[in-house]
């Protein structure tokens, strides 16, 4: 009660910071007649003028009023739209590193031009981060013109590519003009870098495994704006991006245990925990799988293995579903996204479960992968000095942005007040009742001219309602992961009058859907027949549709504007109202309505018998809805139990990802001073002086007598790791009674043995010799902690058995395999470079070779898919893959 009343008096915490955040926006706005009166020269030079005014110590927030008044007149100048007033408070939310929530159509990509310009002026670099390659590339052409004029360069990332922005650039390629290739070294050095959350996180990854710092294609990872936020943030969390090798494992095993998997029965063998997505064994099912299987104890730990496959088998055959979880194209198995509906080729499910699902569908079977590199998105932006973000859908999230990434949400007003109508949802008792009323209201729509998107969940489902459209002669068109190249095709025309879509997640993020449809697709359809056509052909093309785009827009909204029909509702509220926010844009009518039914997932896993219960006690027929605030209220509920559990699970995984997260910045860290040190000389003696200590130490105990020491113990380790025979050590210790002398007498004989190889052969081939074998060694220990750190995290949940707090346990574990792999790393890179013997260049060449590694860039969990990236072929001239440094074709491609 008084929260409600302190509400009521000092308004929500959303309403005091947009009153706070007014003033700054009539500033600005303050600005706009004079900067209007500007030449171009004279706007442009506002640049240098405003880096001076940083250089002389004034602050960002000092410049951000004028800043953002020459941006908003930039863009008018060049791309013809002029910023409203919700959207100066979006940038200023940006620009203060917190997240903007903005409802489709309210112009976010125009809105990070904003904070984009403002934060790029002091040299640092900006990164704008897209769900799709496509995105990046069409967001940095379509902005481009406004950071060109204002004088900053701009550089895209693609998945193959990298580009800088050039608008007097004309490209062979279609959809590439104004992009002018370059390294990818050249677009992170760019002013401003669009690009996907994927790429940033692999080139981090593949920076940190290079051999020549010079080489490396980051540099300060300074602010980032990432737009779909919570979906790079919240649906990609389970997601960790792995760069990986391949491992020798056999795939046989997968065939023998998939022919066993259908003689097991359900509720019999195994029981099926939908909510947890798992499956468990039962008593009576260990006993069968033991049969089948002919192994006398299934739950030996030799067989443990055998357990794990048989798990996951079942798993495949009975919670991934063919058309639904994932597709089968050209004898492959593709995964389907879940929260977008697309399909993510080359990313596979980790653990064996891919090859699982690979022997169920009867495809080849993939080998299994060792992890090289890896970092989840979570602690990958972390890492920024500021992070911001934008999305249409986050205040239901707001919880776990805060907590997870100290990052604030702020609900930005729309430009034009909302005017769509969101129904309460009509409840059938079976999914056939409810397709059928999903027709019907389809067949009125197309009959008075309004258009409809249809959102489904799945592939199967969208083609399921495509048939049953079919049968009643209805036109339409499927946006689903099948037919996702025809997706700005089909967009383009879901807003055209008596338009039918259906379309699964795929049309949530990055799509706006215009009423009237979209004139330049109109145009390019008009044109379609043609192989060439000239300027003032398209000009006359594109007059036509505007005018027909223009009249059908009044069409449709006297139809009552675009009509969200959703079939299912998903787990996460956020996938509802993206569908939802389809229609109504820039204050549009609109209409939304979702059909369910208690066959449908969420219902019959979360909360369908109290609601059935309350069908029957009313005395429902099958094909009467109902439609209660009461049952509308206990879905979102539901929906709430499933949000809290998955954060749950997100937030679990970032506890033990955090332990990972600090030692891999340890390493890469090491790495990068290895990188950046002229001479290794003196880091190697005091690896020498902590070795010799060491051994001494276990070899002569302190407060022990000359006649106690193990003395043969410390010859042995001495020249096991410095290949100083026993007889010469011994002879120099032979009158040396103090402890102290023992230590400082092995440790002059070690260092003069290294200045004796290093006169012999010269101090540059030590150096190089240092940095190579150094960093060959770090690579290695570090590719098998990652192994032996995935074989701990996968048995630690059982610590638990044992009253031990699982997450404790694997930090002190964790820390003490960490420890045993630094001092690895020093022992054996010590051993390497006292032992080796070098005579000739020939020698050195064959000496400092890298060894070459297939590696795969992935991404994947236990829970979620991993990418698994295919390079394309190496020119040349390209940095060669083995990680030396060297141009390819004077390392492994030298004929």
């Amino acid at each position: 009660m008084l929260g409600y009343v302190l509400k009521k008096v000092f308004g929500t915490k959303n309403e005091r910071e947009l009153k706070r955040i007014a003033p700054i926006v009539q500033q600005i706005n303050g600005f706009e007649d004079n900067i209007k009166s500007l030449t171009d020269e004279q706007l442009k030079g506002k640049t240098p003028e405003l880096r001076a005014r940083l250089q002389e110590g004034q602050g960002v927030d000092d410049i951000l009023p004028e800043a953002f008044a020459v941006v908003r007149e930039a863009s008018v100048r060049t791309i013809g739209l002029r910023h409203f007033d919700v959207q100066l408070i979006g940038g200023i939310v940006l620009h203060e590193g917190k997240i903007a929530e903005m409802k489709t159509g309210e112009g976010k990509t125009l809105v990070a031009t904003l904070p984009v310009y403002l934060n790029a002026l002091d040299g640092r670099g900006v990164h704008v981060v897209t769900v799709n390659d496509y995105l990046a590339r069409r967001d940095t052409q379509w902005m481009g013109p406004i950071y060109h004029f204002l004088g900053l360069s701009v550089g895209v990332i693609q998945h193959d590519d990298s580009f800088l922005f050039d608008p007097y650039f004309k490209s062979e390629y279609d959809g590439n003009d104004f992009l002018k290739p370059c390294t990818r070294q050249e677009a992170y050095r760019a002013n401003i870098t669009y690009g996907t959350n994927n790429e940033y996180g692999f080139d981090y990854l593949r920076d940190n495994m290079k051999y020549e710092i010079s080489d490396y294609s980051q540099r300060e990872l300074n602010y980032a704006i990432v737009d779909e936020v919570d979906s790079i943030l919240i649906d990609e969390a389970r997601t960790p991006l792995i760069i990986s090798g391949p491992s020798e494992e056999s795939t046989d095993k997968y065939y023998k245990i998939n022919r066993l998997i259908p003689k097991m029965k359900v509720n019999e063998d195994f029981t099926i925990d939908e909510k947890a997505k798992n499956i468990i064994l039962t008593e009576e099912g260990g006993a069968h799988a033991e049969k089948l299987l002919m192994v006398d104890n299934l739950f030996d730990p030799v067989n443990i293995e055998l357990v794990h496959h048989v798990l996951q088998g079942l798993k495949a055959h009975h919670l991934y579903r063919l058309d639904t979880d994932y597709v089968v194209k050209d004898g492959e198995v593709i995964i389907v996204d879940e929260f977008t509906g697309r399909l993510m080729p080359g990313r596979r499910w980790s653990d064996g479960l891919h090859q699982a699902i690979e022997a169920k569908e009867g495809v080849k079977i993939e080998n299994e992968n060792q992890t090289l590199a890896t970092i989840t998105f979570q602690n990958y932006f972390r890492m920024y000095n500021k992070l911001a973000g934008m999305t249409g859908t986050a205040d239901t999230e707001a919880e776990e942005f805060q907590k997870i990434y100290n990052l604030e949400v702020l609900v930005i007003p729309t430009n034009q007040p909302m005017s769509r109508r969101d129904l309460p949802d009509s409840i059938y008792k079976s999914e056939q009742a409810k397709f059928q009323a999903v027709i019907r209201d389809v067949e009125e729509c197309y009959k008075r001219g309004q258009p409809v998107l249809v959102g489904t969940i799945s592939i199967e489902k969208s083609e399921k309602l495509s048939d049953l459209l079919k049968q009643v002669k209805i036109p339409h068109s499927v946006l689903n992961a099948k037919y996702h190249e025809r997706e700005a095709e089909i967009v383009a025309q879901a807003g055209r009058s008596r338009a039918v879509t259906i379309a699964t997640n795929m049309a949530g993020r990055g799509t706006d859907i215009v009423l009237g449809g979209n004139p330049k697709g109109f145009a390019n359809d008009m044109l379609k027949a043609k192989k060439d056509y000239t300027s003032q052909e398209w000009e006359d093309a594109l007059k036509e549709a505007i005018e027909f785009c223009n009249k059908d827009r009044e069409t449709v909204l006297q139809a009552g504007g675009l009509y969200i029909l959703g079939t299912e509702r998903h787990e996460a509220r956020r996938i509802d109202n993206q569908l939802r926010g389809r229609s109504g844009r820039q204050g549009d009518p609109g209409l939304s309505r979702f059909y369910l039914s208690l066959e449908d997932d969420l219902m019959r896993i979360f909360g369908s018998d109290r609601i059935s219960g309350l069908m029957d006690k009313l005395g429902m027929e099958e094909d009467v809805p109902i439609e209660n605030k009461m049952v509308s209220r206990a879905i979102e509920n539901a929906q709430k139990k499933v949000e809290a559990h998955n954060f749950d699970i997100r937030k679990h995984l970032l506890e033990y990802d955090d332990v990972m997260n600090k030692q891999r910045t340890e390493i890469y860290s090491f790495r990068r001073d290895i990188l950046s040190s002229q001479s290794l000389r003196d880091r190697t003696l005091d690896m020498v002086n902590e070795v010799v200590q060491d051994s001494v130490e276990r070899a002569c105990p302190e407060n022990t007598y000359p006649e106690q020491w193990d003395m043969d113990t410390l010859y042995d380790t001495i020249y096991s790791i410095f290949d100083i025979t026993q007889g010469y050590t011994k002879k120099s210790l032979e009158d040396v009674k103090n402890l102290n002398d023992v230590n400082h007498h092995i440790v002059d004989i070690v260092e003069g043995y290294y200045q004796e190889k290093e006169n012999n052969v010269t101090a540059e081939v030590i150096r190089y010799l240092e940095r190579v074998t150094l960093l060959q060694i770090v690579d290695t220990q570090w590719k098998d902690h990652l192994l032996a750190m995935d074989h701990l995290k996968e048995g630690i949940g059982l610590r638990g058995y044992g009253q031990k707090d699982p997450l404790v346990e694997y930090k002190r574990e964790a820390f003490d395999m960490f420890t045993e792999m630094t001092d690895r790393i020093t022992t054996e890179y010590l051993s390497r470079m006292y032992h080796i013997q070098v005579h000739s260049g020939d020698d050195l060449k064959r000496s400092s070779v890298v060894k070459k590694q297939q590696v795969f860039y992935n991404k994947g969990d236990d829970t979620a898919p991993q990418t698994i990236r295919k390079g394309k072929k190496i020119g040349r001239n390209d940095p060669c893959t083995c990680g030396s440094g060297k141009k390819y074709k004077k390392c492994c491609g030298k004929e």
